[in-house]
């Protein structure tokens, strides 16, 4: 099978270009190339010219904004089968990546010329339709964690976070739902704009509590919805 057909394969597979069919997927597919990354390599950073719009077919990235001093605050995962670098798609001229892209898992993706991609979508309106979906849920994603950091207790946003991956990542276990994510008390803190140290000592707290089951870096949740591992 060529590079070409093998990537419209991996395109058929993504849920949000499932429905499409094959001429808009052939188009979509042009110029686009199959990429690699090792665990904590760094697909781009905020500044980077924003040519390509990324599928991901195997592995986790990790969609981060980072200030001049170090300090930062976890955007999303990415996982198999999801897009990512797609904000420049609303632009008609090349721009820079506003946020750093990096690979939690040794990964593979496909790379998507941005004009072809904004050319398919004036071409087959399932296409733009998807993407728009896809923009309006980013969009709510980002006010919910705008919300929740700035109303809301460090230990009510580490619960919410906790079922949220279990949700999205979460393989189920007879003591519930292991989050599928090797996360660090750092990583947990990024995600909802804390300091390790004050996860740190919520989770020993409810560890204490018996409200947590931890595995390693792992943490299994409760199957009851709404709760934390019992």
């Amino acid at each position: 099978m060529s590079d070409g057909k093998r990537i419209v394969w991996h395109l058929r597979r993504v849920p949000m270009l499932a429905n499409l069919g094959s001429d808009a997927l052939a188009l979509i597919g042009e110029q686009a190339s199959l990429g690699e990354a090792r665990r904590r390599d760094v697909l781009y950073l905020p500044g980077d010219r924003a040519a390509l719009v990324h599928v991901l077919l195997d592995g986790r990235v990790r969609l981060s904004k980072v200030t001049r001093d170090g300090k930062s605050l976890t955007l999303a995962y990415i996982a198999p089968g999801e897009l990512f670098g797609e904000t420049c798609l609303a632009d008609t001229d090349e721009t820079a990546r506003g946020e750093m892209a990096e690979a939690t898992e040794a990964s593979v993706f496909i790379n998507l010329d941005r004009g072809v991609v904004q050319r398919a979508a004036e071409v087959h309106p399932g296409l733009a339709t998807a993407l728009m979906r896809l923009a309006l849920t980013r969009r709510r994603e980002v006010e919910s964690k705008l919300e929740g950091l700035m109303f809301r207790e460090v230990s009510g946003k580490l619960a919410e976070l906790l079922v949220q991956l279990g949700d999205q990542h979460g393989i189920d276990d007879a003591r519930g739902t292991i989050v599928a994510l090797k996360i660090t008390h750092q990583e947990l803190a990024n995600l909802i704009g804390s300091t390790r140290e004050t996860v740190s000592l919520t989770l020993a707290q409810w560890k204490r509590q018996r409200l947590i089951l931890t595995e390693g870096r792992k943490v299994i949740r409760s199957p009851m919805p709404g709760k934390i591992v019992k």
